[in-house]
């Protein structure tokens, strides 16, 4: 009983950073943007310690102000920033201009804006992760996914061949982000599994985009993304076979 019980919290402080960390990579923000919003609108208290610490699942027990304040930060993005953006501008003009890059907000399967409860649940196991935040990408699986995702949204073409239409289909504006993107279906570089479990939503829509056809959902793409990884990996194996 004692086992079950610890291992629940534990399954849920990994469920809570993986949910804060994927959070802030699809939104490209920095530890300091949720807590200066919690300040600058008065909702609630959540220090960049904090969330430093959710984010790397060593914060055993947080206060009920975190997940107050988080719930309530969250309710403000759902609403959209339109209401909130002459106020900030004011108050914390570098904020501003961080959310109007990016403020997605944390929903819930009904599309509703995750609440205090909500939050309090996963973090301490009782509630699983809302299913666009359900998947764990391993780092050991990493370098070969992003291999496969070039393979994928290319349709196997080479990357000159296919760079302008892709980098149209992927959503991001963000020149850092872009910058990434293009480094990694180039084979310059690869995502970390972080950087993935932050950018798939974004690059199942540039799929989506890419093949009109396809109604799959974001976790179908990334076990379809699985697969070619596994397909890439055995013509590797056979290539060197060969070679020898």
């Amino acid at each position: 009983m004692t086992s079950g019980f610890r291992d629940q919290l534990t399954a849920g402080r990994r469920a809570m950073a993986h949910l804060i960390h994927v959070w802030h990579e699809r939104n490209g923000w920095s530890h300091k943007v949720l807590p200066a919003l919690a300040e600058s609108l008065e909702l609630g208290r959540v220090h960049s310690s904090q969330i430093s610490n959710l984010r790397n699942g060593k914060l055993v027990s947080p206060s009920p102000e975190v997940f107050y304040a988080l719930a309530q930060i969250n309710k403000e993005l759902f609403q959209g920033i339109d209401r909130i953006k002459n106020r900030l501008s004011a108050v914390h003009p570098e904020l501003i201009k961080a959310l109007l890059d990016s403020a997605r907000p944390i929903e819930d399967n009904d599309g509703e804006p995750l609440s205090a409860g909500d939050f309090f649940e996963i973090f301490v196991g009782l509630a699983p992760l809302p299913s666009s935040f359900d998947w764990f990408i391993e780092e050991s699986e990493a370098v070969i996914l992003s291999a496969a995702l070039a393979d994928y949204l290319c349709r196997g073409k080479p990357w000159r061949m296919c760079r302008e239409k892709v980098m149209e289909a992927y959503p991001v504006t963000k020149k850092q982000r872009r910058e990434r993107f293009a480094e990694v279906m180039s084979g310059l570089r690869d995502y970390t599994a972080e950087e993935l479990d932050g950018e798939l939503l974004d690059l199942h829509a540039a799929n989506r985009a890419l093949n009109v056809t396809t109604f799959q959902g974001a976790d179908d793409f990334l076990e379809d993304l699985r697969k070619r990884g596994l397909l890439l990996k055995d013509q590797e194996k056979l290539e060197i076979i060969f070679s020898d």
